[in-house]
């Protein structure tokens, strides 16, 4: 077992790998220890409802024994009704005892990675600046866009995979890509 100080070893050993179905419960787990049962009621999780993630762009970390302790997933959504589509990222979570190990850095990197390199040109969340900052995100390009529902404006950041892609981008995101099948909590 690796002692606290030993935190910076801990993301070399972590394995960031594509969500299974078999992952389902254990994210869902993880998810309620790390950020409380109340985040399924943010303004995020409108967006994320009834939808699965963006091909490709879920994925969970796993340690060396193959436990789920990190996930990251990336939804499809439009910026304004026949404007341009994004990624939403989110929710973001990492084991609690794991919080500052580079579990979430891992996590961050490779789906930014994995967004680009599948043509994606812009992912937008709902965070802290000074945490997500350090991937390239800002307010910078979300000033006339909006979130629906209630959410702290200056938490709302993007970052463009492809320069200019947030150019004149204005109006309320909503929705897009693949349905769920069904209510519970799906895989990607």
């Amino acid at each position: 077992m690796k002692l606290a100080h030993d935190k910076q070893d801990i993301a070399a050993d972590i394995a960031v790998v594509a969500e299974n179905t078999a992952d389902a419960a254990a994210r869902e787990a993880l998810l309620d220890r790390a950020m409380g049962t109340g985040r399924t009621r943010k303004s995020s999780e409108m967006l994320r409802r009834g939808r699965r993630p963006s091909e490709g762009l879920a994925f969970v970390a796993r340690d060396p024994t193959g436990a789920l302790v990190g996930t990251v997933r990336l939804w499809d959504v439009v910026l304004s009704e026949g404007s341009a589509a994004a990624l939403l990222l989110g929710p973001l979570a990492v084991e609690p005892s794991l919080k500052g190990a580079g579990v979430g850095s891992a996590l961050m990197q490779h789906a930014i990675a994995e967004a680009g390199r599948l043509g994606h040109r812009a992912i937008l969340l709902v965070g802290d600046e000074p945490y997500y900052q350090r991937f390239g995100f800002s307010s910078e390009k979300t000033g006339e866009l909006a979130m629906p529902g209630p959410y702290e404006r200056h938490r709302f950041l993007a970052v463009e995979l492809v320069e200019g892609a947030l150019d004149g981008a204005t109006g309320t995101l909503t929705a897009a890509g693949r349905k769920s099948r069904s209510d519970k909590p799906e895989a990607a």
